[in-house]
């Protein structure tokens, strides 16, 4: 939603700014940005250096986790004793070479909702268990492609001691912000991170991208991020947290 946008909208409600979110937290592969195509070929050209076949069904069992659970499970599939650190290594650095030499391909909605919520000064964050090299890949895309900052934060998966599904990554989110993460919404796609999300106290909702994601307390599952607004993730967060 523009300033013009929300100027008639308030006029229309009698001069009454809708109710916002706090802050809005956004996972990155899956939901921000669509990359899950990319993980693919990244694990399918490791899997094929390390002698094994890489198929989808190996790929699902991975959606929203940590790198070093991915790592752990693709040497399982390889049957062989690999070194945990050296495969590690070298999936992020195909995985970098994948986002930096294609462009960013927005999750439908993805883009428009960041923008709204930019216009309407409702402050955002990238929230993700993906390495900070690889965060810093795709939020230099979306920088370049949309030439300024929109995120008053970002945080990797490699910074904190536990990752999704704790809650550390978006409390640390929240902290840095200065906010209260029960008035944060987290939108993710995934089990993992949105068990992190609702951990951490926000109201979470989910786009399932990969495997499907089940209504739960404080989780709402949406099929796109297409037709929300600044204004509906606000109603929310306030059901959900009042204030």
């Amino acid at each position: 939603m523009t300033p013009e946008e929300i100027t008639p909208a308030f006029a229309a409600m009698g001069g009454v700014e809708p109710k916002l979110p706090a802050a809005v937290l956004f996972d990155m592969d899956g939901l921000l940005v669509e990359t899950e195509d990319l993980w693919y070929a990244a694990e399918t050209l490791l899997m094929a250096e390390l002698g094994t076949v890489w198929g989808p069904e190996h790929q699902g069992t991975l959606v929203g986790g940590p790198l070093e659970f991915a790592v752990q499970y693709m040497i399982e599939v390889t049957g062989a004793d690999h070194d945990h650190a050296v495969v590690l290594q070298r999936l992020i650095v195909l995985m970098e070479a994948q986002l930096r030499s294609n462009p960013v391909h927005w999750r439908p909605g993805a883009r428009e909702l960041v923008e709204a919520l930019n216009a309407a000064s409702v402050p955002c964050a990238l929230v993700s268990a993906s390495w900070r090299v690889l965060i810093d890949a795709v939020h230099d895309a979306v920088l370049h492609e949309l030439g300024h900052e929109v995120f008053a934060t970002t945080v990797a998966g490699d910074e904190l001691e536990r990752t999704k599904p704790h809650p550390d990554p978006y409390l640390l989110a929240a902290l840095r912000m200065g906010v209260d993460p029960a008035h944060c919404i987290v939108l993710e796609d995934s089990h993992t991170g949105a068990r992190s999300g609702v951990a951490a106290g926000a109201f979470v909702v989910a786009v399932p991208s990969v495997v499907d994601i089940e209504l739960a307390h404080g989780l709402h599952v949406v099929r796109s991020l297409e037709g929300l607004t600044p204004a509906i993730l606000g109603d929310w967060s306030h059901d959900w947290s009042p204030r």
